[in-house]
Order: C-alpha cells, then structure tokens, then sequence
C-alpha cells in the first residue's frame, strides 16, 4: 500500500509539472473601455473529480489562463471543495501576478433547475426551492445565475426566484445546437432585470470560455467582479447579437475591440494532455489507497 500511495504522489507531481510547463498563455494588453477595466470571463466551469470533468482544477486554471480568461468560476457538481483546490492554486500559479482571478462555487444541480452558486464557500442543499437557495448563497456573499436555463427548468424559477436571481446564461453551447433552445435561453433572460452572462458549461472538451462574459469592472479584483455583476456591468456577444446593459454594449461597439473570441484557439498540447491523464491517475490511486487503509484500521 505504501508503494501505491507513492505511486499516486508520483503521478501526482508530474501532472503538476506537465501544467505548468504546458502554460503558453495567449493574452492581450489590458483593455479599458469607456474608463472600465474589461475582464473576459467564463462562470461555469467543471474540473475532475466528480463533476464530469476531465482537468484536474490545477489544469483547468492553467487552461483557462491559456485561453486568455481573466476570470473563472469552477462550479463542481453539488459540492464546493474542488474549486476550492483550484483557488487554492491559483494563488500559487498566480504570485507573480500572472492566471486568472478563480472564483469558488457550484453548480447546484436537482431534477427542477440547475443554479450556478458563485463566491460561496459552503455547499448549497439542492433538495430547496431555487428561491431559498438563492437565499442561501446570498447569505454566503456570493451570486446566482440560472444555468442554462431551457424551458424545462422554467417552473422552478417562479416570480420570487426570478426577482431575487442575480443573472441567467444567455448563451451557452447548447445554444448552438439549435435555434429554439437559442431562443429559450433568450426568452427567459429576457423575463426579469438580469446580469447577462455566456458560459461554457466546460468538462474538458472543446475550449474553455468558447462563451465568455466580458464584465466591465472599476478595479480587475473579485470584490470588483462582483461589484460589476451586482450593478450588470457586463456584455455578452452571441453570431451578430449582443446581450446585456445597453450602454456598455453601445460603448464597446464604438471602441471596436469587442469581441475577440477565438472559438478555436490552440489544440490541446501534449504537455495539458500528460497533466490531465496524470492527475486523475494520481487521484484515483490515491483515493483507493486510503480507502484500503482504512478498511485495513
């Protein structure tokens, strides 16, 4: 068993390494816009384990700084200590005042709504109205944004869910599979006064921030981020729409620098491919050699 717990601390480390080594970030100068810092964001993100993702959080918040995020949120499935790791680590990767600002959250998910609980740091009950557990998160300090919210999830969200919401993802990849579920992601954010937001719902496949927010903050920290959301300081471009507090979109047409998404961006290195496969060996090791040690006490 020692064997097989250092085997797991092996795999481990390299995965460690292989993310840092494979950081070829792609970012641009600072953007101000009309006086606003314009940080480039993406609230819904899943990292490995138990999220269906398939990044470790180190590497989802190395990819994520490839990709030219400024700010994520990693929302696990049901529980929050996985994005803790990741704003653990962004701590570390960015002391040299480089990577993203990392959010802690959840995406809380239950047969009626999925909710996306952002700048919390406990686990929000999915067995709740969306109502108290937008009450919930708000007691915590964080936001709410309703995730992907198609037509099924509509009758959670009744007047008070929707009055005390914080935003609803505009755009999300499940948009582009068609124009109604397009449309039903339109027409609910259209049905209350909300934050305007595009995630990419991401578990590893396809590029991270393929949607973005780009929120118009007043300094680039997370009291800032929230700050913005809080008074819908933010934009969201989706095939020739824009989406969010018209000023700011008016603004951010004049200047000309918006959007620049690149859908595509760079193919997953052979470096981010070693951290990924590494990382989950190492915890799975890990998590059945405690697990024998236990059985074994």
């Amino acid at each position: 068993m020692t064997r097989l717990r250092l085997a797991g601390g092996c795999l481990l480390a390299v995965s460690f390494a292989a993310g840092a080594f494979s950081d070829s970030a792609r970012r641009g100068p600072n953007m101000i816009v009309g006086g606003y810092r314009v940080l480039s964001a993406d609230f819904h993100v899943h990292s490995f384990p138990l999220s269906w993702g398939t990044l470790a959080p180190w590497d989802t918040v190395i990819e994520a700084h490839r990709r030219g995020l400024d700010v994520i949120a990693i929302t696990p499935h049901n529980h929050v200590w996985v994005a803790k790791v990741g704003r653990w680590y962004s701590g570390v990767y960015s002391s040299a005042g480089t990577g993203p600002i990392v959010l802690a959250g959840e995406e809380i998910v239950s047969a009626q709504y999925h909710l996306l609980a952002v700048g919390i740091q406990r686990t929000i009950g999915s067995n709740q109205t969306v109502a108290s557990a937008i009450d919930e998160i708000h007691k915590q300090g964080g936001i709410a944004i309703a995730a992907h919210p198609l037509a099924q999830y509509w009758p959670a969200y009744d007047a008070e869910a929707r009055r005390k919401l914080d935003g609803a993802e505009v755009l999300q990849p499940i948009a582009w599979r068609s124009e109604d579920l397009a449309g039903q992601l339109r027409q609910f954010y259209e049905s209350a006064h909300l934050t305007a937001f595009g995630d990419s719902d991401y578990h590893g496949l396809g590029p991270v921030g393929v949607c973005r927010t780009y929120v118009f903050t007043r300094e680039p920290t997370e009291q800032g981020v929230f700050d913005a959301i809080r008074a819908g300081r933010t934009v969201v471009y989706d095939r020739g729409r824009a989406y969010g507090d018209p000023e700011l979109i008016e603004l951010a047409a004049r200047d000309g620098r918006l959007p620049k998404l690149d859908p595509t961006g760079q193919s997953t290195g052979l470096s981010v491919m070693l951290s990924r496969i590494t990382g989950i060996a190492g915890l799975v090791i890990a998590f059945f050699s405690l697990g024998g040690a236990h059985a074994r006490n």
